[in-house]
């Protein structure tokens, strides 16, 4: 069977943290700080390789992880970035969440990337933070933690063919008659276990350069497949990337018009865009019917599916086909006429001018919760990915730490929204899990050494 869905999860890599550092060499007085920072994780990339047929190289890894970044040396030296990780897929990748509800990305062409997990940001070290006021800092930030999410990983081959039909219809037949596709091919139902690919050349048929399309061959199909009969939506989603769709049929088939409307049941019920696609009707086994009877069967198919061209070919022995491949050709073409309209309809004129706001971009965001009451002090809960960034990548455990984060509380706003919810000496704000006493007094204060 095809890999063509996994879940995976994605971890950017951990930044290196910052140095304290200060100069020591002989004759160099007062010579200062020069803790280096810490150097970026790496990230987790997606990128789409036309190479690719299946999802099978990430079908036994469930977790990918991308390098730390190297932490700061002393000398200002700067620590190493971790290195970015790309998974390869096959072009026509779709990345989605984990509820597969929302698509993140679809990687239709070669080359195509998504970045799925930012690395964290590398800390400061000790000589990032001298200051006229602050010239001995002993403070260096902690590596920012990369970013993780869970995702759902789903192929959907592209291909501008596809060929759908009851089992046995002689699809695999087709495809290997009309391109350099080589499937299975046997006298029973299910023959074909996953969508096989083939390139129709028909420069010589047409004698017009780059005639050239990719068919697939669908599984079969039966009724209840939306819902996961038999090989069911394992392979329909295969269909939806197709511009035009070959509807086959089996000539010794006792009840065609019934066959004909379950496979386009089954279309709607999964996805009414696919009912929609343009269809070549094509009743297959010719060489099944008396030469002399041909002709009124394939009248009266054509009146039983309300259906003005019905090709009428013999896959096993070749007879139609060329026929079929130009129609098919020239459907095509006018599909792509057609979609590329409405492409070119959807795309808004680009603004002349790029305006940049910078002073409505709001980094100061948080919201404060009030959680509980315990031994006579209150918790505080705020949310804010600044102020939560700053916490993690700062150990308040040293008293340069912790007056960097009142600092902040104060700076951002959060020490007089707090004093307003309520908030009193001692009581306990939790930001990013961590707890921090609060105090009114929140004046960046020299340290003692």
């Amino acid at each position: 069977m095809i890999c063509d869905e996994v879940q995976l999860r994605c971890i950017g890599g951990k930044g290196g943290g910052g140095l304290v550092s200060f100069r020591r060499e002989k004759f160099v007085p007062r010579g200062g700080p020069d803790g280096g920072d810490g150097g970026r994780g790496g990230s987790v990339i997606f990128r789409a390789r036309a190479n690719m047929r299946t999802l099978s190289n990430l079908g036994h890894i469930k977790k990918f992880k991308a390098e730390n970044g190297g932490s700061g040396g002393d000398v200002d030296c700067h620590g190493s970035d971790g290195e970015t990780l790309y998974i390869d897929v096959p072009t026509g990748t779709q990345i989605l969440t984990e509820d597969k509800k929302q698509i993140l990305a679809d990687l239709v062409n070669e080359g195509d990337t998504y970045l799925v997990a930012k690395g964290g940001r590398g800390g400061y070290g000790n000589k990032h933070f001298v200051s006229s006021r602050f010239q001995a800092p002993k403070l260096a930030e902690i590596g920012e933690n990369g970013e993780e999410i869970e995702v759902f990983v789903e192929l959907k081959l592209i291909a501008d063919i596809g060929i759908i039909g009851l089992p046995s219809a002689g699809k695999s037949t087709l495809i290997a008659r009309v391109s350099n596709a080589k499937p299975k091919i046997a006298a029973y139902h299910f023959t074909t276990l996953s969508p096989n690919l083939g390139v129709v050349s028909l420069e010589r048929l047409l004698k017009e350069k780059d005639a050239s399309f990719v068919l697939a061959d669908i599984p079969g199909l039966i009724e209840g497949a939306h819902e996961g009969k038999g090989l069911g939506h394992e392979f329909l989603k295969h269909v939806q990337r197709t511009k035009i769709l070959i509807h086959m049929i089996d000539a010794s088939d006792t009840d065609i018009p019934t066959s004909y409307k379950v496979i386009n049941n089954e279309l709607k019920k999964f996805d009414k865009n696919l009912a929609k696609k343009p269809q070549i009707i094509v009743v297959n086994k010719r060489d099944l019917i008396q030469t002399e009877e041909q002709e009124d069967f394939l009248k009266d198919i054509q009146k039983k599916l309300k259906q003005k061209k019905v090709f009428f070919i013999s896959a096993e022995i070749n007879d139609g086909t060329d026929e079929l491949m130009k129609e098919v050709w020239r459907v095509l073409k006018l599909e792509e006429k057609k979609l590329e309209a409405e492409k070119e309809k959807k795309i808004e004129p680009e603004a002349a001018h790029k305006i940049f706001r910078p002073h409505l971009e709001n980094t100061k965001n948080f919201t404060i919760k009030y959680v509980k009451k315990l031994n006579r002090q209150k918790y505080y809960d705020v949310v804010g990915k600044r102020i939560e960034q700053l916490v993690n990548m700062t150990d308040i455990n040293t008293p340069h730490g912790m007056t960097r984060i009142r600092h902040y509380l104060k700076k951002m706003g959060i020490q007089q929204a707090l004093t307003k919810e309520g908030a009193v000496e001692n009581d306990i704000v939790v930001i990013a899990e961590k707890e921090i006493p609060f105090i009114k007094a929140t004046t960046w204060k020299k340290i003692k050494k």
